[in-house]
């Protein structure tokens, strides 16, 4: 009782400090992107760079994503209920697929946009862009780089997959507005056409995280298991159990950071009543548990062996 109890309340702070690691990421990318698309969108207008434009609406893009990232996160935190036994932490994955596509949609639109200029061969007709927008590109670079570093330390603190994919949103946007402090310079310098170019570039950046992201959640999703290696620890701690004769058959499978399952088929003396089996399972199960922390469920199923060891 007194090791559930220890349990329960390192869970139960575990999940108020997540809590609060959510709400402040969420408001810092929310704040943040709101802050510098609004102030892009009025270096692009008063500046008249169609570059910073489209720049300031890939940063509002930002302010959707961190929604769906809250969301899937929030969800993914709900406490097991009779439909979801396990738990929902796979639609935190959902939310990592649907940012994945997002930043894929963006990057292709970017891309096809620097394609279509640099197609048109009309370079003399785009605008030179004011002082402003070089300043809001230089801004931007700084302001999506820190939310970068910020966003990912916690997604790494608390496991997040879908904080971490908006982490990596943020960059791509620092990215994007590299793209668009090239273009605004070169355009400046005589050089409208580095602007599609580097619009080019950018996209490629862009579907590059947007692969990683999506290959992650996918297999993520997948049951793989925990591991040779840590198999093996298993293995070594559950013989060397009192009343164990030998393990049969380990399975384990894995879900991000987490270890889901370990069903494990133990040989145990076949003269023992099943009331002493019963409870030389239990207690092995407990240590199980105390000794790998990481484990959310674990099953036990007793053999009877032909000899006692």
């Amino acid at each position: 009782m007194t090791t559930n109890n220890r349990q329960q309340t390192q869970t139960t702070t575990r999940t108020l400090d997540e809590k609060a690691i959510i709400r402040k990421l969420s408001l810092c990318s929310i704040v943040g992107n709101t802050v510098l698309s609004g102030f892009k969108l009025f270096a692009g207008v008063a500046g008249h760079s169609g570059a910073m434009i489209s720049d300031s609406i890939h940063s509002f893009s930002d302010v959707l994503t961190t929604f769906i990232a809250w969301f899937g996160v929030k969800i993914s935190k709900k406490a097991p209920d009779r439909d979801h036994p396990y738990g929902h932490e796979r639609l935190e994955c959902v939310a990592s697929l649907v940012l994945g596509a997002v930043l894929l949609v963006t990057g292709l639109s970017v891309g096809k946009s620097g394609l279509a200029t640099i197609v048109s061969g009309q370079y003399e007709t785009l605008a030179v862009p004011g002082v402003i927008a070089l300043v809001a590109a230089v801004v931007s670079i700084a302001g999506k780089e820190a939310m970068y570093w910020y966003t990912r330390y916690y997604a790494k603190l608390i496991h997040s997959s879908a904080f971490m994919a908006d982490a990596w949103h943020h960059r791509s946007d620092a990215f994007s507005s590299i793209g668009s402090l090239i273009g605004i310079a070169g355009a400046r310098l005589g050089f409208p056409v580095l602007d599609a170019v580097a619009s080019v570039v950018i996209c490629l950046f862009i579907i590059k995280v947007a692969y990683d992201i999506m290959k992650d959640a996918i297999v993520k999703m997948l049951d793989t298991s925990c591991g040779e290696e840590y198999e093996n620890k298993i293995i070594d701690f559950v013989s060397a159990q009192e009343g164990v004769v030998g393990v049969d058959k380990l399975r384990t499978r894995m879900f991000g950071n987490k270890v889901y399952d370990v069903d494990i088929e133990i040989s145990m003396d076949g003269n023992e009543t099943l009331r002493q089996s019963h409870q030389t399972a239990e207690q092995i199960h407990d240590r199980l548990e105390s000794q790998f922390t990481d484990v959310k469920h674990i099953m036990i199923h007793v053999n009877p062996a032909e000899k006692s060891a």
